[in-house]
């Protein structure tokens, strides 16, 4: 069996379907499943059970002998919370779990870190092993996926293979339950469609225009297409990048998405918000050398091509993945 968690989510779900399209079907789909507006995300999708949050580990105990490699993609991603002991319990502690179980049972893991972890990228993106004791989130959900690769690193006791990932900024079909914390192309669409316009954020760094802020967006094909890869070849272990590579600036994204939708261009600027202000990321760029380096050679999406695909065949018309 495969275990997934927070595979009724975003990234866990267009896993799942992966999967599947790869002929897997005995599918364990770990998440909390009382949150309804997730369940689109499942439909269609061939699994052998689900398995409430809260009581996986009861359920690791009691199939412990079943369970082949676990996927954690599960994990709470609200960069605007700041109760540390919600992050503690939900990244930290779950993920603690499930490590030991890994370890103890000889089973494979590949779980979710982020690009959060790097701050503002004082000492780069690189992902280096070396640099992350030292590195400085800007919110209590990227330190604690920053916690938990220090606590990883530090472990003598790992699973057989291990990899953790640090994902950049995923857009793709599947997240039209994720309200604020949806992409910035989904956003766009929305807006684009309701009024005609989008209205990105104005810089307030001297060193970058209105709409010049560098992101790496990476396609979330490419990241399931990644998932796949590390459990198939299962590589050296360690932690590893997870973008396309190349920073865009975010007018890029916007003038696709109007593309996408055959419209002429039409985009002004808002002021940051004050409370995010001070600790906005005006570049990301993920250094893939040590999955390229790995043996990973599928080409990942442009920013052109995977807008076009989310926009054309997921969000018009309301599609998943």
């Amino acid at each position: 069996m495969i275990v997934v968690t927070g595979a009724a989510g975003f990234i866990g779900s267009c896993l799942v379907s992966r999967l599947n399209n790869e002929g897997k079907s005995n599918l364990i789909l770990v998440d909390d499943f009382s949150k309804h507006e997730k369940n689109a995300n499942l439909e269609g999708k061939l699994f052998r059970s689900k398995v409430e949050r809260s009581i996986f580990d009861e359920w690791l105990s009691d199939h412990k002998n079943e369970v082949e490699f676990i996927y954690h993609i599960g994990a709470r991603t609200d960069t605007t919370e700041f109760d540390k002991t919600i992050f503690d319990e939900l990244n930290v502690n779950y993920s603690k779990m499930i490590w030991n179980f890994c370890s103890e049972n000889n089973v494979p893991l590949v779980y979710a870190s982020s690009a959060a972890t790097y701050g503002l990228g004082e000492f780069g993106y690189e992902d280096s092993h070396e640099i992350i004791p030292n590195l400085k989130p800007l919110n209590p959900y990227g330190d604690s996926k920053n916690d938990f690769d220090i606590w990883a690193l530090q472990q003598e006791n790992q699973p057989p293979f291990w990899a953790g990932l640090k994902f950049f900024n995923v857009y793709g079909p599947n997240e039209f339950h994720k309200g604020r914390m949806a992409s910035v192309i989904f956003h766009a669409f929305n807006q684009i469609k309701e009024k005609g316009e989008m209205k990105l954020f104005r810089s307030h760094n001297p060193n970058y225009t209105d709409g010049g802020q560098l992101r790496d967006f990476v396609y979330v094909k490419d990241v399931v297409e990644v998932c796949l890869y590390l459990k198939n070849e299962t590589p050296v272990s360690g932690i590893y990048n997870l973008g396309s590579g190349i920073a865009r600036p975010f007018l890029d994204l916007a003038k696709n998405t109007f593309k996408a939708l055959e419209l002429a261009p039409k985009i002004s600027f808002i002021d940051t918000p004050v409370d995010i202000r001070d600790k906005y990321q005006y570049f990301t760029e993920a250094n893939m050398t040590k999955l390229v380096n790995s043996g990973y050679n599928i080409p990942f999406h442009t920013l052109e091509e995977g807008v076009e695909d989310y926009v054309m065949n997921y969000l018009i018309g309301t599609r998943y993945y």
